[in-house]
């Protein structure tokens, strides 16, 4: 199956929600070697300004991930994730991801090419946090490039 040209310009609505806890904070942490008290320790964050717990920057990789998910799974999109390789990924923060943040992410295709016979695709997360009502305060954007091989390659 061929990459579909026409997701370029495609947005996918914001879906569930996730909520950053403290023990979350503090594995992701861990597993990213990331050793600053304030990933860990709740008045080290505070001494720092921040309400709770600060998560490492890439931490948003696992609400962009989510949000990467609806693509992946569109069947309009043609996309094999077998034949999936991660190009880029990039963060802007606009503020800290803190413990006790509900956040939420839209899912933009910025760009389609054709490469041989498979395609690069760049998307774009707008990832939110959830405030009272119908609130939300953007957090982090993220930019991912994914090269999907062609058969054969």
């Amino acid at each position: 199956m061929t990459i579909n040209p026409d997701l370029q310009g495609r947005s996918y609505p914001a879906a569930e929600v996730y909520d950053v806890g403290r023990e979350k904070i503090r594995e992701f942490a861990r597993a990213v070697k990331a050793t600053h008290a304030a990933h860990f320790d709740v008045e080290a964050a505070k001494a720092l300004g921040h309400r709770d717990l600060v998560a490492p920057p890439t931490f948003a990789i696992i609400i962009a991930q989510r949000a990467d998910a609806q693509l992946i799974e569109d069947p309009e999109a043609g996309i094999d994730f077998s034949r999936v390789v991660h190009a880029d990924q990039r963060f802007t923060h606009h503020r800290a991801i803190v413990a006790g943040d509900r956040l939420v992410a839209e899912l933009h295709v910025d760009g389609v090419r054709a490469m041989g016979g498979g395609a690069m695709i760049t998307t774009r997360s707008e990832i939110f946090a959830l405030g009272d009502g119908d609130s939300r305060e953007q957090v982090t954007t993220t930019t991912s490039s994914i090269l999907v091989r062609g058969e054969g390659q």
